[in-house]
This record gives C-alpha cells, structure tokens and sequence, in this order.
C-alpha cells in the first residue's frame, strides 16, 4: 500500500449484505456471482445476504431505511450506477456519518464497471476484464483491507445535490456513455461503438468552465501538472467536516463552494475558451474498464482530475485520443485541444439546455453544476 494510507481489516466471520442488479451488463450477474463470487467468499469465512434489487431506486431506498448493524459490508455486485444509488441512500440517512464508514466493496457486473477497475489498478494488479476481474475484485473483498475513498459534492442551479465517487461528465464522452446504453449487453464493447457514433455527428457545446486548481491551497511549490507529484493537502477534498463542526444528521457543507447564483471566488480560474467538445471531472483512474483516464488519480487523493477538450479538435485526433486512453497515454500525445488540471471544486455553466450531463454514468438534465 502506498505511503500514509491506513487500512481497516474486516472481522472474521464476516456478514456481508449483497445488492446485485440482475440487469446490469449482459444480465449475467446473479450466475457470475453463484458460480464465481460464492464460492470464494464461502472460503473466506464471509456469510452472504443476497438482495436483488427489482427497479430502480430499490437499493437506495434499502440502504437508506435499513438497520445496517447486522453487516460489516455491503457488497454492491453491478455496474457503478447501483454504487451510485447506494452512496446517495446511505447520504439521505440521519447517521450518515457512521453509516459511511460502513465498508463498501463493488463487484464488477455492469458494462462500465470503472470504479472495479480503478480499485484493481490501485491494488497493483494486470489490466484485465470480465471473469478475471471479477475474480481480483473479488479476491480484494477476501483479504478483508479497505481504505478510504473520496466522494465529491455536486449540487445544481435547481437545488439537487449528489453524492458521487466516479466522475461528473458533459458534452462527447457523456453522449458516449448515455446513446451506448442501448448496446449494453455488448459489455465494455457499447462504449467503442457509441464513440464512433458520437464521432459521426461530433458537437460543440458552448458553455462557462471554472476551477479551484490544488496548487493554490498547496503550502509547497510542487507543480501539480506533474502527475507524480504529491497533493501535500490531502485531506481538503475529504467530504467529512472537522468533528463538531455540524449537528447530527445535517448532510455536509461544501466548503469551498458559494452559492450558484454568484460568480465563482475571485481566486478560482476561469476558462477563457466557452465552446467544448467535452468536460469531465473524474475522481477515479479509470472511467471503463478500458479507459484509463486519469492515471495520476488514487482513492483518496482528495483531488478532483478536471479534462476537458476545447472546440476544433478534427474528428482523427479525437479518436486518436480515445485509443490511447485504453493504455492511459492520451496526454503524452501533447493534443493542443485537450487540457489537464487537478482541482479541488468546480463550476460548470452550460449557455443553453444542450447535451447530456452524467454523474457517476447516470444522466442528469443539464443545467449549472458545481462540485
């Protein structure tokens, strides 16, 4: 484990409680999870509790209302859309605090699987996919180590918030991740096919991006362009407020944010370009199995990894960006139009209701944003 991370270990016997999704991906992860997952855990001397979750919204409303003391981790077995649900159910809960220091543990069984495959490449292991991964995810849960991981605040201009542990999207690769969603059950291969669709009728979307890059909370002078350097503040993105601060039950304050309705501090930086092809925010390496985005990112690294891709980028050099974040490459390619930055907050404004925005794959209406 790297330098400074404290690791928590599970009890032995272990109670987990499983949300499986049996239409996630291919629909094939109740049989992946009996003929691979069980029996591994059974060895582990962790005991199951299987809830399948019938609609959406179903595991939300369970982790929420449940008393979730007869576990010591909740196992999500899906893709990142029904984590997704289970961080913002837990969130809504009046013990928020102590029931986010629950353990969580994802399985890959979706398409996207992006935070599965972040937590492998964290954990040291091979680039792999499907059955294999599933069988080191799975693995990771047996050891029983877990650690912390950020979640960001995003809240909108109509007075939504989220909870969200994977990444906040708008304009190409939104449009990807959405129009593909009718060839999930292709698995990981939905998203080559919708990038080239997307490709075919490429768009400009025009809008406002701000930020609160790392550098200027940083004590140091260490460039945060360098991927390797080290974010000395790590614990400012953390979402817990120093104890004390807030009365039980009151959901966290974003600290470092004002409100919508005013414009961003004076010590934020604006982007003077207003027209993208995409923005995305992501707080994980991973956004697919095999899109290594952000390889600079770790689980808690309390930093938000800003991308966004300026308007005039021919349709080639897009796509060539797009095979080389299979091997996380993209930036070494020096591509004018896209831009890097890690950052602690940020405020997307759209100028008009145009595209999809996505948060953590799922589609949100598009509207002013900040997180």
């Amino acid at each position: 484990p790297p330098p400074g991370d404290s690791y928590g270990v599970l009890p032995r016997p272990c109670r987990a409680l499983v949300l499986l999704n049996p239409q996630s991906g291919a629909g094939r992860a109740l049989e992946d999870f009996q003929a691979v997952v069980q029996p591994m855990l059974a060895d582990a001397d962790i005991a199951t509790t299987v809830f399948i979750t019938e609609r959406p919204h179903h595991a939300h409303e369970k982790v929420r209302d449940e008393d979730l003391s007869q576990w010591d981790v909740v196992v999500v077995m899906s893709g990142d859309g029904l984590l997704y649900e289970v961080v913002n159910g837990l969130m809504e809960r009046p013990d928020w605090r102590d029931s986010l220091k629950k353990p969580l543990c994802i399985l890959p069984g979706g398409s996207g699987n992006a935070l599965a495959a972040s937590i492998n490449h964290y954990a040291g292991n091979d680039h792999v996919a499907k059955k294999k991964l599933l069988t080191n995810c799975t693995f990771i849960l047996c050891k029983g180590l877990h650690t912390q991981m950020d979640l960001v605040s995003l809240s909108t201009v109509s007075g939504k918030r989220f909870f969200s542990f994977l990444g906040f999207g708008w304009g190409f690769i939104s449009d990807v991740d959405i129009d593909s969603e009718k060839y999930r059950r292709l698995g990981n291969a939905r998203f080559t096919l919708g990038t080239l669709q997307c490709l075919a009728k490429l768009r400009v979307y025009q809008g406002r991006l701000s930020y609160l890059p790392v550098d200027t909370e940083q004590s140091t002078s260490t460039a945060p362009t360098d991927p390797h350097a080290p974010v000395t503040n790590g614990q400012a993105g953390r979402i817990l407020p120093p104890a004390g601060t807030e009365a039980a039950g009151v959901p966290p304050a974003d600290s470092l944010l004002v409100p919508l309705c005013q414009p961003v501090p004076a010590h934020w930086t604006v982007v003077p370009e207003e027209e993208f092809v995409s923005v995305y925010a992501i707080y994980q390496s991973h956004l697919a199995t095999n899109l290594l985005m952000a390889p600079a990112a770790r689980l808690n690294d309390g930093c938000i990894h800003l991308f966004y891709l300026k308007a005039g980028i021919s349709r080639v050099a897009l796509l060539k960006l797009f095979l080389a974040m299979a091997k996380g490459t993209h930036l070494d390619l020096n591509c004018p139009h896209l831009c890097y930055v890690p950052v602690r907050a940020f405020r997307l404004e759209p100028r008009a209701a145009a595209g999809i925005m996505t948060v953590d794959g799922e589609a949100l209406a598009c509207e002013p944003v900040q997180g």
